[in-house]
Parts: structure tokens; sequence; C-alpha cells
């Protein structure tokens, strides 16, 4: 009866935590390691639905402490050729928002690691703001980072996503302006939990052989802005190496591996793609 009722004490509080929350737990967790936070991206359906499940597995196997999920979209202009090939083929396969959400569910039902989805407005709006977000909390999925919705566009997105205690996450381009920096830390303070999303580059998706000279710098001026916030800055876009890792995270408290991710999966075999996964998410956690 004991255990029981405590099961039941334990059900309920987890209940009561809104999801965002387990991204900044994420964050807490790392800090106290004295590490930067590791978030791999994965495309929904590439290469296949079920596969996308165990590489996601895998990646938490590894230690990442937040994934992103990309719903695949046939317009995706912030990603380069990597991610599109991969969300093409997701499409050609049949992925479709509901196929993301299934993806995310069975991820949920077998590993604690926080998810995100990564994707574009459109199908989101046509899905409908309020269903869409309901249902992605219900999946397990903690937070949003929607690279084609602008602040002054958000809000109707981030209502939604408040009042199911999702997180709408920021784009911060190494171009924004001062001001607009400013804008987008308001906007993002306006929810529970996240970080900042810094593009390491000026383009699009896609591994880079070296870091540019210009990021520290750049994290330092976005750095001004949130500080008094406790708001997180994560670091996307071109990172593929241990070393772009170490080096990122002595100045920012995450990266983010996407396309480097796309690149190791093509590499393999399907009956080696999960152990690759995890060898490699091992390594980047390892600096």
């Amino acid at each position: 009866m004991q255990t029981t009722n405590k099961n039941s004490v334990q059900r309920r509080h987890h209940a009561t935590i809104l999801p965002a929350t387990r991204i900044t737990h994420a964050f807490e967790r790392a800090q106290n390691e004295e590490r930067g936070i590791l978030i791999p991206y994965f495309m929904c359906g590439y290469p296949s639905a079920a596969q996308s499940i165990e590489l996601v597995l895998a990646a938490a196997t590894g230690g990442a402490d937040i994934i992103e999920l990309g719903m695949p979209f046939s317009d995706p202009l912030a990603d380069g050729a990597t991610i599109q090939h991969a969300g093409h083929v997701a499409l050609e396969r049949g992925m479709t928002v509901n196929g993301c959400l299934e993806i995310a569910r069975r991820v949920a039902s077998q590993c604690a690691v926080p998810l995100l989805f990564m994707g574009y407005y459109n199908p989101i709006l046509a899905y409908g703001l309020e269903r869409f977000c309901q249902e992605a909390a219900a999946s397990g999925v903690c937070g949003f980072i929607i690279p084609d919705l602008p602040t002054e566009e958000a809000l109707p997105l981030q209502q939604a996503a408040n009042q199911h205690g999702l997180a709408l996450i920021f784009l911060v381009p190494p171009t924004t302006s001062d001001d607009r920096i400013a804008q987008i830390v308001k906007t993002a303070t306006n929810g529970p939990g996240g970080f900042l999303y810094c593009v390491s580059l000026t383009g699009v998706t896609g591994s880079r052989s070296a870091i540019s000279t210009h990021l520290r710098s750049f994290i330092t001026r976005v750095r001004g802005y949130t500080k008094d916030h406790n708001l997180p800055l994560v670091v996307g876009f071109g990172l593929s190496t241990p070393e772009h890792i170490a080096e990122v995270t002595n100045y920012a408290e995450g990266a983010v591996v996407g396309s480097a991710l796309v690149n190791l999966i093509d590499q393999h075999p399907e009956s080696q793609q999960v152990e690759a996964v995890k060898k490699y998410i091992e390594s980047l956690r390892k600096r």
C-alpha cells in the first residue's frame, strides 16, 4: 500500500511540472556538472519513421541532454542541403505532422530526455495552433523552435504554447541588431523555460570545418541582453566535431549538432546506424 501511494504521489507531482521546466532542469544539471548542454537534431521519418525513433533513443543513451525532432517541410528556408535532403526523403516516405507527434510519443515513452520540435510555421498553422500545442504536450514535447516565425507574429503560437506549459524558442542570427536582440529576449521571457538559439553563421544549416572567428564576440553581445533573465544561450548551425562542442561550450550553455548527424547516418548501413549515432554522441559529450 505504501509503495502504491508513493507511486501515485510521484505521478501527480510529475503531472504538475510544466513540460518546459524539464528544459530548465537539463541546463541546471549540466551547470552542476560544469559542462555544456548537447542537443542533437534528428529529422522525423529519416531514414524511416521506425529507424528515426531508434536513432533518437540511441542519442539519448549516448548522453544527449535535449533532442530536437525535425518536422519535414516542403520549403525549408533555413535548412542547408543536408537537412533538406533528409526532409525530402521523410516527406516522400509519408511523414506528416501526425507522424511527428507519434514519433515524439514513442520516444517519450522510452526515455526522459526533453524533446523539442523544430519546424516551420505553415504546417503548424494549418494543423491548428491550439490543437498542435495540446497534442505536442500530450506527446511528451517540451517546446518548439520555429525558424521562420518572427517575434512580431509569434504571439498566437506563444499564447497557445504557454497554455500547455511549452517553451517557444527563438533564433538569433549574427546579423541581428542590438534593438532586435532586446526585442527577442523580451518576447522569449514571456514564456516558461527555454533558451535562445544563437546561429553561429550567416546562411543556412550545414557542417563546417571551422567555427566563425566572430562567434565569441556575438555571444558576448547577446549575453549583455540575457544576463538579467537567466536565459541560457545555445549555439547551432555548422557544429560537427568534439572540438567544436568544446570551444562553443566555453562561452555558451549549449551546442546543437544537426547536419553532421544526417551525414553520419548516410555513411552507415541501417544495421550500423544506431551504434554509430550512440558512439558519436558519446564522443561529443566526453569533450
